[in-house]
């Protein structure tokens, strides 16, 4: 809450509001009226927009009419006649529009505020982020209409500009012109990132529509964009994001907020596009359609320092069509003629008001405008055109082209526009480039600088490497700050920064068992310190390197050989690199989860398929930390979403291999990766328990090769091995593989080493006969008897066998033992029983400490996690024990030999770990193991029942026991045997059988049949329920888990000598020999076990294979994602909505041949008409009397002579009028003195009577009548009504109107009579026309001004003409959107505001209308049933209007007159012409109440159902719309 305050008062402080403080006419007009005059005070405003009456607070001290010379004394100036205050208006707006409410930040200021102090709300409030583009967008602000593939290029390339490009969007932010147009770009093509495009509304307040809705202090406030017809005032756009209101004190006025605009654009210049770039925000222009302020505008860009790059929309209209032309052909101005260059200039300056000088500046500064012709051959999007122009205009280096490229994510820019043949680029700038893309997690752009020859082995230094394990850019991972946390054992500060020896050991923590990571390793360590931590604080890099290796050149030098060696370092003193910099970057990309880089790096490189292997393992690793860590969910599902698709990878790999070259595959599968801790693929690929793999066909054909050992067998393996082993001579019968045929079977070092195996003459021929690819050759006859012998026995099969019969032989040994009397000293089978033990224990000794990793306490961690090694250790332990128990005399004899009794279920139970090497019963084991496992929550559950009935029994039934031991035995004692049917029968009722029993023994029948139910019935049930889930679920991977699992028992066997115990000391004794010869510790000779060794052309040849592998299965991935269903759906998609939109073009040209098609038949027949008529009249004229004609003249030049003229017109204009009427009538006069002109006079009254219907013709008495001065109701669109402001014009213009009857034509309110028009100023009333001339009654404007004291003739008149511009509006949009299958077109006449200087009264005049007089419904809402579609469509239309303005307002009163019109007949269309309608509006000075109004709409309703005017009823008028 106090932040909230706080955020409040900051913005009071800060932001104001403008006021007017000083009252300036806007009129120079005196009006030739008395001081404070109606006219004056009701239709004179103040130059800041507001009407004399709207400025509360400020007292008009001085006349308001005074000469022009005073107004211009006293100019208003916003800064002078202004006053500032805190703002009123902030918070939120929530748009009502349609059916989404979208929610819009917006705040009142003046339009000279602080942009520092704008930016700071905008950033810091609005948690808007800093954009990396500003697309400012100019244009009309009144509404105008779009072809449609204009509006889409449009729409699809502004929306695609922003969302690439993370830009901010200026506008007006209104909802009309360019404003609406963005607007609507927004909701079409930007749904689902509505509000991630930041577009900023910037519109004067002054012109904003419902403003009171919008005043309050940090409030939420509902926004209604229907906008009222009558309002010159326009509705904010509902799809901009924030709104910034320029306040300058005006109303209705345009101008002051684009000096708020183009200050905040160019503070924006200022800011850094990216913390790690130099470049400033970039700004581009966008020109769709405009004026003449948008030519200034344009000219302000361009001529700015530095230059704002412009993007004109050509064929969007006006002022972007004339800047697109003069653009085109003014390119060159030397190739241009001097008439045309000045006939350019001149049109330019006539048309929109320029200087000559402004004029010539425009043209010099073209080289900033670019065209963008959506029609052109070299077409392309407009966000193309937009970003093209932005590295055109601007100066900017070729490094800072491609940084703005890389803030934006525009790959398309980089590759057309930048990284271009004949660049040029400084030395490391590509680098540099390289790591802000890998920063800012861009890969596109990372395979397009490797492309452009950017070596990742030179760019990889440590530096770089741990700069970007500590770069807080990209996606936030905070789970890597929680694992070294974990590694070091400590609580860690946020800022800490990240080592290479610290990421070491997380890889370590992940990955686990004996994995030694290369940033870990002595020699590493000792490089990292040396080069990084005793470094002065101003040295480089590469001067520190060159000068500490000058130093320690000796001793150095070894270490170095050894990383090059040995771990990923390059030897190269200017920058310490890495040899495998791709892997490098893999495990930085995974650990910092980037997934797409990780795939990317993936692809790329050496050894793809143990990269796959590796970021499996750490990914599902991480996911595992995290789920542990309490994070949130999303984090560890989307881990091991990450992990499964590198696992997959790894088996794709793997499979195309296989079916490539299967000797190949296995290899990749076991040859010794000095890069990955001297590991091999499988044995990650079993660490990371990925199972799919390790089942692979290729993985378990390896596994078979490396059981079998040499031995070649197909069938009755075992049968063979057990009769060699019984029979040692059989040995040398069997058949064993050659040389060619074991390549691919890891091997130990003794198996190069062995000497006679080297020292065989045969060797030579048998490499011959492989170089000469025998591969069928049988060499069973060049192994020597030696050789064979040692090839059997240490064949892991051959080791099994011979293990397993020695360890029936010691459980029969011990099953004697314990079985028979134990005597005082140990017998002959004991001794063997002993010996064996005792040979194993040293065997698992030995074990523990031939394990990979280097510290004791890590090698027994990883050998005890082993089930069956814990298992042994255990029965070893608990034999010695019983052992040192035996040779005491009794009880400890007897406990010695209870020992030995116990201790035999662990060897017994040993034997199942025998049975997992068989294939049938192998899944049986991993059954159990599961279900032993996963039943441990039952078991409590049932434990917990078990308890709760054997306490509460016990207490009952024995209420008098001691404490002993024997109660916690008979606790559980029965309660367990009754889980199984013992339910001790005799004993439920213990009152039965003894009648003193204990009080509340009663209870215990009941306790127990509860238990039974429980227990027996719903527990027992659910465990076996358990069980059998288990099983179905571990049948269907039970021949995957046996496969997995067969990769530890071939390796256990793989490693164990060949010798079983007890003989198995003779191989420890053989072992130790071996070390001491090659002074060599036993785990580094044993650990060497299950590697495959490969020269330096073998692997590069391995390396190689991979490769193709790795290329082949992404071509054939991408060939199958472009083959599938979804992406060819998607391309028919796109391909559909391209043919829609020719289609759409196509036919809007169609309709709009159609349309002028017709209107050109229209037109034609028309003037056929006004031919015919003009030579009827001419006929007519020429038979006129030549003494009546002459008369005629006379009488006009009497009247002329008496004639008063008004007093602003002048003689010569009178002469003039009256020069041209004789002139045609002496025309005529001597037309008609020809001779041979006959007249028919039937013909010619026909064709006056025609005529006479046709055309309103009166003869017409020039000038006479009285003198009366017209005001009228100005529209800013007179074309488009419904999105039109309507204005009172502040010049009234004369005319004269003569009375043709004296006959008054009475009403309820107001009477009238007929005049006609002999003349008028500007045409304002038609010459000729006949009128209607109405006032109102006394009594009614008395009755008025009782209720509304300031209220005259003038209000009332005003009142009048207002409610039928309203209705005129309405009609309007009512044509737009009824059917157009309804024949009829209604309209309202338009009526004039007169001034009667005679008489000094207010009037109003329209149009008199012929035709058949009908009537709707009266001004209280009574209706006439309805006979026709006519009837039914004009009371279809009061229900629309109160629909349509949602209760606001209801046209009543409906009455008119229909004509048919010629010119309409062709398409069967009438005019029905209307008056006085009388409206209803809740509020104000209203005619009803908002009550009243409802019940009035609720009856129409239902006298005249919706179903009675379903064409016209608001649901099918928004359909039609």
């Amino acid at each position: 809450m106090h932040n909230i305050n706080s955020q409040k008062s900051w913005i009071e402080g800060v932001f104001c509001k403008r006021e007017c403080a000083r009252i300036v006419p806007s009129s120079k007009d005196h009006h030739r009226c008395p001081a404070r005059c109606q006219v004056c005070q009701n239709l004179i405003r103040c130059c800041c927009g507001r009407l004399i009456g709207d400025h509360p607070g400020i007292d008009c001290c001085w006349p308001i009419c005074r000469s022009a010379q005073e107004v211009e004394n006293r100019e208003w100036c916003v800064q002078r006649d202004t006053k500032t205050s805190p703002t009123d208006a902030f918070g939120t707006i929530n748009f009502q529009d349609s059916d989404h409410t979208y929610h819009a930040k917006y705040i009142r200021t003046s339009y000279d505020t602080k942009v520092d102090q704008l930016l700071q709300l905008m950033v810091k409030e609005w948690q808007m982020e800093l954009p990396k583009l500003v697309i400012s967008v100019h244009g009309g602000i009144q509404n105008f209409k779009l072809p449609s593939k204009l509006k889409q290029l449009l729409s699809k390339g502004l929306v695609k500009a922003a969302e690439t490009t993370g830009a901010w969007i200026l506008t007006e932010g209104i909802n009309t012109g360019v404003s609406k147009h963005v607007g609507d770009a927004l909701k079409l093509h930007a749904s689902q990132y509505l509000r991630k495009i930041l577009a900023v509304g910037i519109p004067p307040w002054g012109i904003i529509e419902n403003q009171r809705d919008l005043i309050g202090k940090d409030v939420v406030c509902l926004y209604q964009t229907l906008s009222n017809p009558l309002s010159k005032l326009s509705t904010l756009n509902s799809m901009h994001s924030h709104f910034i209101l320029a306040d300058d004190g005006t109303v209705g006025k345009y101008g002051n907020e684009m000096k708020l605009r183009r200050n905040l654009e160019k503070y924006l210049s200022l800011q850094k596009i990216h913390s790690r770039m130099g470049q400033g925000v970039p700004l581009v222009g966008l020109l769709v359609e405009g004026g003449p302020n948008e030519i200034l505008t344009v000219w302000e860009y361009v001529r700015d320092k530095p230059a704002v790059p412009v993007v004109v929309y050509e064929g969007t209209g006006r002022a972007a069509d004339l800047l697109a032309f003069t653009h085109k052909h003014t390119a060159d101005m030397t190739n241009l003629s001097p008439q045309l260059k000045e006939e350019i200039l001149l049109m330019i300056q006539n048309t929109f008001s320029l200087g000559q000088k402004q004029s010539h500046h425009l043209f010099k500064n073209v080289n900033g405008i670019t065209i963008f012709d959506a029609e052109s051959d070299e077409h392309q999007d407009i966000d193309l055109a937009i970003l093209t122009a932005l590295l055109k205009g601007t100066n900017m280096s070729a490094p800072d082209q491609l940084n703005l490229a890389l803030a934006w994510n525009r790959l398309d820019i980089a590759k057309k526009h930048i990284l271009i043949y004949g660049q040029h680029w400084k030395v490391g700038s590509l680098e540099q480039a390289m790591l802000d893309a890998l920063v800012m997690d861009r890969v596109e752009f990372v395979k397009l600088l490797i492309e452009h020859g950017v070596n990742l082995h030179r760019f990889l230094t440590i530096t770089r490497l741990e700069e970007l394990y500590n770069t807080k850019q990209g996606p936030t991972n905070h789970l890597l700050h929680h694992l070294v946390c974990d590694v070091k054992q400590s609580t860690l500060p946020v800022d800490y920064k990240i080592s290479l020896i610290d990421i070491g050991l997380v890889i370590e923590y992940l990955i686990g068992g004996a994995y030694q990571s290369s940033y870990t390793r002595k020699h590493f360590r000792v490089l990292y310190n040396s080069l990084y931590r005793k470094r002065e604080v101003n040295s480089t890099l590469s001067n520190f390197l060159f000068i500490n290796l000058q130093q320690k050149t000796a001793v150095l030098h070894k270490t170095r050989k050894k990383l090059k060696d040995e771990f990923t370092v390059s030897d190269d003193q200017q920058s310490v690199g890495f040899i495998y910099p791709y892997n490098d970057l893999l495990v930085w990309a995974v650990l910092m989860k980037r997934q797409k880089m990780a795939m990317f790096f993936w692809q790329h490189g050496k050894e793809a398929m143990v990269k796959a292997v590796v970021a499996c393992k750490l990914y599902r690793a991480m996911a595992h930390e995290a789920k542990q860590s309490n994070m949130e969910d999303d984090t560890s599902e989307e881990l091991k979403k990450y992990s499964n698709e590198f696992g997959q990878l790894a088996l794709d790999v793997l499979d195309n291999a296989f079916k490539q070259n299967e000797q190949m595959a296995m290899k990749l599968l076991t040859y010794e990766l000095k890069n990955w801790s001297n590991s091999t693929c499988l044995k990650l690929a079993v660490s990371v328990v990925l199972r799919p793999f390790v089942s692979h066909t290729c993985t378990q054909m390896l596994l078979t090769d490396m059981w079998m050992g040499r031995l070649k067998m197909r069938k009755n393996s075992w049968f063979k091995v057990i009769l060699s082993i019984l029979l040692p001579p059989t040995i040398l019968m069997l058949e064993f593989k050659s040389k060619a045929e074991m390549s691919h079977v890891p091997q130990s070092q003794e198996f190069h080493q062995f000497t006679w195996y080297y020292g065989d003459p045969n060797a030579s021929i048998e490499k011959q006969e492989e170089n000469q690819n025998f591969p069928g050759n049988n060499e069973q006859g060049s192994l020597p008897a030696t050789r064979k012998v040692y090839e059997f026995y240490n064949a892991p099969i051959v080791k099994f066998w011979f293990h397993t019969m020695a360890y029936l032989a010691f459980l029969m040994l011990f099953t004697y033992t314990v079985l028979v009397e134990m005597e005082p000293t140990p017998s002959v089978p004991e001794w063997l029983v002993i010996i064996y033990i005792f040979t194993t224990s040293i065997e698992k000794v030995r074990e523990v400490f031939i394990s990979e990793p280097g510290k004791f306490s890590q090698k027994v961690k990883v050998w005890i996690y082993e089930y069956w090694n814990f298992t042994d250790s255990i029965a070893i332990i608990l034999f010695m024990t019983g052992f040192g128990l035996r040779w005491a005399d009794p009880p400890l004899h007897t406990a010695g030999r209870l020992i030995y009794c116990l201790d035999i279920i662990f060897w017994y139970t040993r034997l199942l770990d025998f049975f997992a090497v068989n294939q049938r019963a192998g899944p049986y084991l991993t059954m159990i193991g599961k279900m032993v496992t996963n039943m441990f929550y039952i078991v409590i559950m049932m434990a917990i029942v078990l308890l709760s009935f054997g306490v509460s029994r016990k207490a009952i039934l024995s209420p008098h026991e001691q404490p002993s031991w024997s109660l916690a035995r008979d606790i559980v004692f029965q309660p367990y045997w009754m889980m199984f049917g013992e339910v001790y029968a005799g004993e439920i009722d213990a009152c039965e059988a003894d009648p003193n029993c204990p009080p509340g023994s009663f209870l215990t029948p009941f306790l127990q049949a509860v238990y039974l139910f429980v227990q027996y019935i719903i527990m027992v049930n659910l465990l076996i329920a358990f069980f059998n889930n288990v099983y179905f679920d571990m049948k269907s991977i039970s021949n995957k888990l046996w496969k997995y699992n067969r990769y530890r028992y071939i390796m256990m066997y793989h490693e164990k000598p060949w010798l079983p115990p007890p003989f198995i000391i003779l191989s420890h004794i053989g072992i130790l020999i071996n070390c001491l010869c090659h002074r060599r510790l036993p785990n580094e000779l044993d650990q060497e076990e299950g590697h495959l060794y490969l020269s330096d052309e073998e692997l590069k040849k391995l390396h190689d294979f991979e490769e193709q592998c790795v290329e082949k299965y992404l071509h054939e991935k991408n060939g199958s994602l472009h083959s599938s269903d979804s992406e060819r759906i998607r391309v028919t998609t796109e391909r559909v909505e391209e043919m829609f939109s020719q289609l759409k073009e196509v036919h809007e040209k169609v309709f709009y041949v159609k349309d002028a098609l017709l209107a050109l038949d229209s037109q034609l027949g028309h003037l056929q008409d006004l031919s015919a008529l003009t030579v009827d009249t001419l006929k007519v004229i020429s038979a006129v009397d030549t003494l009546q004609v002459e008369e005629a003249l006379l009488a006009h030049k009497k009247h002329q002579t008496y004639r008063k003229l008004p007093h602003s017109w002048s003689n010569s204009m009178c002469s003039k009028a009256l020069g041209s009427m004789e002139s045609v009538l002496q025309v005529s006069f001597q037309e008609n003195r020809k001779p041979g002109n006959s007249i028919v006079h039937t013909s010619l009254l026909n064709n006056l009577m025609r005529l006479a219907h046709t055309i309103p013709f009166t003869p017409v008495q020039l000038f006479a009548g009285e003198e009366v001065t017209v005001y009228r109701l100005e529209e800013s669109s007179p074309l488009n009504l419904d999105k039109s402001m309507s204005t009172w014009s502040q010049h009234g213009m004369a005319a004269m109107i003569q009375v043709l009857s004296r006959e008054e034509m009475g009403g309820g309110l107001r009477r009238a009579m007929k005049v006609i028009c002999t003349w008028s100023e500007n045409e304002v009333l038609k010459l000729g026309q006949v009128f209607i001339v109405k006032s109102f009654l006394p009594e009614v404007v008395q009755s008025w001004q009782k209720i509304f004291h300031d209220g005259t003739v003038l209000n009332l008149c005003l009142r009048e003409i207002q409610q039928q511009r309203a209705a005129q509006k309405l009609i309007y949009t009512f044509n737009q959107v009824k059917p157009h299958t309804i024949p009829y077109t209604p309209r309202f006449l338009e009526v004039f505001l007169i001034y009667c200087h005679s008489a000094n009264q207010w009037l109003t005049i329209e149009k008199y209308m012929t035709g058949e007089f009908r009537k709707y419904n009266n001004n209280n809402g009574d209706e006439i049933t309805p006979s026709n579609l006519l009837e039914e469509m004009m009371l279809a239309f009061s229900h629309w209007t109160y629909e349509y303005t949602r209760g606001e307002l209801l046209v009543l009163d409906l009455q008119g007159k229909v004509i048919q019109h010629k010119c309409f007949s062709k398409c069967g269309l009438s005019c029905a012409k209307f008056t006085c309608p009388t409206h209803h509006c809740p509020c104000g000075k209203t005619t009803l109440p908002k009550r009243q109004m409802s019940c009035i709409y609720r009856r129409s309703k239902h006298t005249h159902t919706y179903e009675d005017h379903a064409p016209f009823c608001p649901s099918h008028t928004k359909s039609q719309a």
